[in-house]
């Protein structure tokens, strides 16, 4: 059991760094090659584009073949996205950079899952360790992500070229890890009827939309200014190490505090963990407004990290008080689907929105989006606090009152 938690938290580690280099290149690698300004993030919105088109197919097929053929499918995906992105940078072919960056994003769709993996190995008391070990992975990520990028950026000519085999490399190597994992055999591929609640009983539960609205949130938020980031720093005459520095402490931010944010969820409840997260994407609002000094963006993008992590772990604790273990699929594929649309949505829109508005102005156009979070998570911690609220969590649909009761 250990084992294979180890091994995914590797091969979480190895998937985050194939995702923060394309973050923290792509926009750079696009501008060089756009024939206009506001077509620099199309290969950080072709990955999300991947990802957002992948995940449903994904979840799916896994539900029928297993985790590990699929996983291992996935890892080969961004290894040809690597090769083919550099290969569009060599030719200065926009186009071909975005395709790979697009089956980079495919990759992405089948790696969103190692956290579901690991609690399928892990037993009761392991299990919320275990998760939290393998999102902990992308603590390598923040470190290897943002240094192969800038490394690699000048290794070939043209730039960037090297940034994107390397990651073909890192793709390669987390392939390698995966053939040693071992996850239960589905029910489907077994051969076992699927049963469960039609998908829009699911769905339109409203501790379901408040916990997706949230995640969402949480990613568009911070996938919007994460992008826009590298791009502002250099209209504001920070070089490319600046830039990845600030790209290290923001994922440090985002993944650090998931050794305790589940300690913190079981003490205070997971509205008011998210309703925090919203509060710490406001301070990030907040600090970009003090200034384009690297100080400035290094604090903002840190907050950026952390009120992410509150919500999108928040939200997903949320999420599985929701479904029951024949659901899983169709739950959790709805949510990753959805969140990485939105992602598909600010990434794509974020190098227009910054060459229009300008980095202060694009932060402050969220703190609407934030207010919104707020009042929804506000309210459905008035629906639970209510008689039939309470009705409703003692008909928790996997039977789990004290989770429900959790969500305070």
């Amino acid at each position: 059991m250990h084992r294979q938690v180890f091994l995914l938290a590797a091969a979480q580690a190895l998937f985050q760094t194939a995702s923060v280099l394309v973050m923290t290149v792509g926009g750079l690698a696009g501008g060089q090659i756009a024939s206009r300004p506001e077509l620099a993030t199309m290969p950080i919105a072709a990955m999300f584009l991947g990802t957002a088109l992948a995940t449903f197919p994904a979840s799916m097929w896994m539900s029928r073949v297993g985790r590990r053929l699929g996983f291992i499918l996935g890892a080969l995906l961004g290894v040809a996205g690597g090769l083919i992105a550099a290969a569009g940078i060599y030719l200065g072919l926009l186009a071909v950079l975005a395709f790979g960056t697009f089956l980079i994003g495919a990759y992405q769709a089948f790696a969103q899952f190692y956290r579901f993996a690991a609690s399928e190995v892990a037993d009761e008391a392991f299990r919320s360790r275990a998760i939290s070990f393998v999102l902990g992975g992308g603590i390598v990520a923040a470190l290897a992500g943002p240094l192969l990028g800038r490394l690699g950026g000048p290794l070939l000519e043209p730039l960037y070229v090297g940034s994107f085999l390397l990651l073909a490399l890192v793709s390669a190597i987390g392939a390698g890890i995966l053939l040693g994992l071992r996850v239960p055999t589905p029910p489907a591929a077994r051969g076992e009827a699927l049963q469960g609640r039609p998908w829009r009983a699911i769905v339109f539960q409203p501790a379901y939309l408040v916990a997706l609205f949230g995640a969402a949130t949480g990613y568009g938020v911070m996938i919007l200014a994460m992008t826009a980031t590298p791009l502002a720093m250099a209209h504001h005459h920070h070089d490319l190490p600046a830039a990845a520095t600030v790209i290290q402490l923001h994922v440090l931010g985002m993944f650090l505090p998931s050794f305790f944010t589940g300690s913190l969820v079981a003490r205070f409840g997971v509205l008011r963990i998210m309703l925090a997260g919203v509060a710490l994407l406001a301070g990030h609002v907040l600090v970009t407004l003090t200034g384009v000094g690297f100080g400035s963006f290094a604090g903002a993008l840190v907050l950026l990290g952390l009120g992410w992590n509150f919500l999108y772990v928040g939200g997903t604790t949320l999420l599985t008080t929701t479904y029951t273990a024949e659901e899983k699929s169709r739950a959790q594929a709805t949510n990753d689907m959805t969140i990485f649309v939105v992602g598909l949505a600010c990434s794509f829109s974020a190098g227009a929105l910054l060459q229009t508005f300008g980095w202060q102005t694009l932060n402050t156009l969220l703190l609407p989006w934030l207010a919104s979070a707020a009042f929804a998570l506000l309210g459905l911690g008035y629906r639970q606090a209510s008689p039939a609220g309470r009705q409703e969590k003692d008909r928790a649909p996997d039977g789990e009152t004290a989770t429900q009761g959790s969500t305070r």
